[in-house]
């Protein structure tokens, strides 16, 4: 196993080549502290998430712990999975600590600071939750575009806002400069998405533009109540703001000298598989990319491409493509990448319209990427049916694990399965379950994280492992029973990382609002 010193690391970090660092521990302890510029990639995901984060497979990549075992797994995993260039950081993030090199909390630390940074140097203008609610209360000439997703839109949002996600402002810039007299108002759940909406906006002209103050977690603290579940569709936008979105873009490409690449030089630079890396990433929404994107695009709404840039570009230096409709909104998703220090990141020009006009292919439907190595994965282990499980779930001495995500066996688990997660299967498991011959049935979701499961603790001498093929899904299916909570966890629930405005607590939701002002420094 190869390994590298920070000294080294740090080295590799400042170059210009083409490499990866990800932190393999899971998403909570990489939120108290991680190496700034790192990609969160829990061991658990490596399988499913690697092929997109690195698509050449030549590339150099960095793996760290805190010091422990997963990384060393970690490099087994990638190995296995064809990674040629794979070494461990020497000593983990504890080594990283003590020779001095720097640490961050949070996630997606270099998207929020850049947030911070803009709304400092370009001044982007606010409005408190108290501001807003005396002109609701006056009956004012406003709009609240809320820049979330529709999934967190659906869940609330403030009264009377109306769903526009964050890529798709340049789309509503002409029709808003026609309303000059109307307040617009920008949100997102905190800071980030509303600096960088509003700041999107008034880079295209418009003056009458504020970001609301911490968003809807701001509303909350001030005391006001959010609309739960708004039924409101997003008003359609006019042909003509449509229209005048691609004469914007074009003109703000000019301005800001993004390069723009046409269909005939991208299908060239896709043919030279083992030529670098190259991200094409579709910043329309789910619905759009699913009747018609390029085959092997990244499916990520501009806002989440610009809010959370280090969980989809994991390579250092890459070449980035974005793709839209017409460009429009690609180009608004180029400009803050670039902005953001991605060197190369450029436009598909003209859009998918003119890819299509130039004969490239079109795939429709989400993209089916199917984990690495799950077929032989499958071929290893002992796969049951529902009624086999039920059968084996009679004999008391059965252990029944569920390796899903911890708000998934949350949801429902089968009877008596206890959680555990996957990145510490391996070092944990023999505290509880020390006897190789011991009877254990594991359970996920879907079933393909019990595959890997299931193969690695064969690997370390259990023998008498049987999976439940399909999963939690195919439990359901069949029409048996299933148990919820969080009453029989093994390991730490930690594996996930929760935006305090979903949790609804206030002091999550002030803490989380401090940590975010302090990145401007």
């Amino acid at each position: 196993m190869k390994t590298v010193s920070p000294s080294e690391l740090a080295g590799l970090m400042t170059s210009d080549g083409l490499y990866a660092v990800f932190d393999v521990r899971e998403r909570g302890e990489f939120n108290v502290g991680q190496l700034l510029n790192s990609t969160s990639l829990p061991r658990s995901q490596i399988e499913f998430r690697i092929a997109e984060l690195v698509p050449n497979r030549n590339v150099t990549i960095v793996v760290y712990d805190e010091g422990g075992e997963r990384a060393a797994l970690a490099v087994q995993t990638l190995t296995e999975c064809g990674y040629h260039s794979v070494s461990v950081l020497d000593g983990g993030l504890d080594a990283w600590r003590q020779q001095g090199w720097a640490v961050v909390s949070g996630v997606n630390v270099p998207s929020k600071a850049f947030g911070e940074r803009v709304q400092h140097e370009r001044r982007i203008p606010e409005i408190t939750p108290e501001e807003l609610q005396r002109l609701k209360e006056a009956a004012a000439d406003l709009v609240i575009l809320d820049v979330r997703t529709p999934e967190e839109y659906a869940r609330f949002c403030i009264p009377a806002g109306v769903n526009v996600p964050g890529g798709d402002v340049i789309l509503w810039a002409e029709e808003l400069r026609q309303r000059p007299e109307k307040t617009v108002v920008v949100n997102c759940a905190g800071r980030t998405r509303s600096i960088i909406g509003t700041a999107a906006l008034r880079r295209l002209g418009l003056e009458n533009v504020r970001a609301l103050r911490n968003g809807t977690m701001g509303w909350v603290l001030a005391g006001f109540d959010l609309e739960s579940k708004p039924g409101r569709q997003s008003p359609s936008i006019s042909a003509v703001s449509r229209v005048k979105a691609t004469a914007l873009g074009l003109r703000l490409a000019a301005e800001e000298g993004i390069p723009q690449l046409s269909a005939e030089a991208l299908k060239r630079i896709i043919a030279e598989k083992d030529n670098g890396v190259i991200y094409l990433i579709d910043v329309r929404s789910e619905e759009e990319h699913q009747t018609g994107h390029l085959p092997g695009s990244l499916n990520v709404p501009g806002g989440q491409a610009v809010q959370r840039a280090d969980d989809f570009i994991a390579v250092r230096n890459a070449r980035i493509i974005f793709i839209s409709n017409e460009a429009a909104r690609a180009v608004m998703a180029a400009y803050w990448y670039r902005q953001m220090g991605f060197r190369d990141a450029r436009v598909l020009s003209g859009g998918l319209a003119a890819w299509r006009r130039d004969g490239g292919p079109v795939a429709t439907g989400p993209e089916k990427n199917e984990p690495l190595g799950l077929d032989e994965a499958r071929q290893a282990v002992r796969l049951v049916t529902p009624s086999d499980a039920s059968t084996l779930l009679k004999r008391a001495s059965l252990v029944t694990l569920d390796v899903g995500s911890s708000l998934e066996y949350e949801t429902a688990h089968l009877p008596g399965a206890k959680w555990i997660s996957r990145g510490w299967l391996e070092l944990q498991l023999p505290d509880y379950v020390s006897d190789l011959a011991q009877a254990v049935l594991i359970s996920c979701p879907d079933g393909n994280h019990s595959v890997f499961a299931a193969r690695a603790l064969a690997r370390r001498g259990y023998n008498n492992v049987y999976v439940l093929d399909g999963g939690v899904q195919a439990w359901i299916a069949a029409g048996l029973p299933t148990e919820s909570g969080l009453a029989a966890c093994l390991t730490e629930t930690n594996d996930l990382v929760l935006s305090p405005s979903i949790k609804g607590n206030k002091e999550d939701m002030q803490r989380y609002l401090d940590w975010e002002l302090k990145l401007r420094v």
